[in-house]
């Protein structure tokens, strides 16, 4: 049985965890933070306008029927899929009836017919934007490595890179069109547009991300005799190379997963070349390079309490998700009535990914831009989270860090190199493929 430090608790730590376990091996989680989660986890609001706090998310994210990996980790944790995520098909609708509606026909024929029925297009762009499609299906979703998705979207008509592409775009890569990769584009629609059945569909926390995946995770893991321990920072890293073990905090361990952030990561990696053996020292360099070269994009979540009225509570919007057209002074993409996914009746959550402004600035044009968009008056802003540092910007021809640092020495999250951009399922599929590589990997 090995011993394997997991440092880091988030969605790919707990993933990583979960393979070690079921590999009949015993699993360690340090997690510096006080909560579990990482960048998907709940938090606590105190409210003025509330007697008790609020139990919001750190940011807005929603699931796909894609996401095969997460749904699998979260049946096999005790979570019950159906009650914890609302299943819809995608709907990418404005506030004036205009968009995208899928139905439930099996792909691509639904995604066809989204296209075909498009509200508030004309006739010759739906056949651009078909297409189009037809001849990214022909190539078999794949493009120079080096193609934006503006290049690769170049000879559609303006409205629907405004209505279509950019909110896609933008949503599953958190990188604006002009810079993002267009072949990691192309992935996300094979394989959740243009995939199985139901690949396409929306799915969307009734409960917080918590309860969704990781702190039932945590459970589960304590359940196996696993450790769990919260407010513990892993200080240091330190290999041991005639036994072929690695030193946590100076407790030995016969294999460590790194599944904490990439500039954490590589800061205990750093750490570790100070006392490696010359032989490790260039490949724990080189990984360590990859890590600190990566850019980053912000998301801002604003949460926001629409005013009940006279008749009742009730939904605010028409749908429980609905797109927002983003623009300089208007950097919300999508909006959520937290009403109708099991929240406080009224309480409503704006993204606006790839964000550039601070929150005071950001919360103020949100709520312009809810009153002008949606006919929104009277919004109380909530709370503002902004994470900095959400997901790496996925550029063309980007090298992201490998899985494998070194032997015994792993790594794992949405930034490490894979057919994804930065999202839970890369996370997870990351975490699954670190903790398998380290049961593959013989006992010294």
């Amino acid at each position: 049985m090995k011993k394997v430090a997991i440092i880091g608790a988030g969605w790919a730590g707990m993933a990583a965890a979960i393979a070690v376990v079921q590999g009949g091996h015993r699993a360690t989680v340090f997690e510096a933070a006080r909560v579990i989660g990482g960048r998907a986890r709940a938090i606590l609001c105190h409210s003025d306008n509330q007697d008790t706090p609020l139990v919001l998310d750190n940011g807005q994210h929603i699931l796909i029927g894609a996401y095969t990996e997460s749904l699998r980790l979260m049946r096999q944790v005790g979570v019950d899929v159906d009650a914890a995520l609302l299943r819809l098909p995608l709907a990418l609708r404005f506030a004036d009836g205009s968009g995208l509606q899928w139905s439930r026909l099996p792909p691509p024929w639904d995604a066809l017919l989204a296209i075909a029925s498009a509200r508030g297009w004309q006739r010759s762009e739906r056949l651009a934007l078909l297409r189009t499609a037809l001849k990214w299906r022909l190539r078999r979703f794949r493009c120079d490595a080096h193609v934006t998705v503006a290049e690769l979207c170049s000879a559609l008509p303006q409205r629907l890179l405004d209505e279509f592409i950019d909110p896609l775009c933008v949503a599953a890569l958190n990188t604006p069109a002009m810079q993002a990769s267009g072949q990691v584009f192309l992935r996300v629609l094979h394989d959740s547009v243009f995939s199985g059945q139901g690949g396409s569909n929306l799915l969307l926390p009734r409960v917080n991300l918590g309860e969704v995946f990781p702190e039932a995770a945590a459970r589960w893991l304590r359940g196996q005799g696993s450790i769990v321990r919260t407010g513990v920072r892993a200080r240091t890293l330190n290999a041991m190379p005639q036994s072929g073990r690695w030193l946590i905090n100076g407790t030995p361990f016969d294999a460590v997963v790194l599944a904490c952030s990439s500039s954490e990561a590589a800061r205990l990696v750093s750490h570790c070349v100070q006392t490696a053996p010359p032989a490790m020292v260039v490949p724990l360099c080189d990984w360590t390079a990859a890590a600190q070269a990566l850019q980053f994009q912000a998301i801002a979540t604003v949460y926001a309490q629409a005013p009940v009225p006279e008749s009742g509570p009730g939904p605010v919007l028409q749908r429980p998700m609905m797109t927002l057209r983003s623009h300089l002074h208007g950097p919300a993409q999508f909006v959520f009535d937290r009403g109708q996914l099991g929240g406080p009746a009224g309480l409503l959550a704006f993204v606006a990914s790839a964000s550039q402004g601070d929150r005071s600035s950001v919360q103020e044009q949100v709520l312009e831009q809810a009153r002008r968009e949606l006919g929104l008056e009277g919004l109380v802003p909530i709370q503002t989270v902004i994470e900095k540092r959400a997901t790496f910007a996925c550029t063309p021809g980007l090298q992201r860090p490998a899985r494998k640092i070194s032997n015994g020495l792993w790594a794992c999250g949405d930034y490490i190199a894979g057919p994804y951009p930065a999202t839970l399922e890369g996370a997870v599929r990351s975490g699954t493929a670190a903790g398998l590589g380290v049961l593959d990997q013989p006992s010294t």
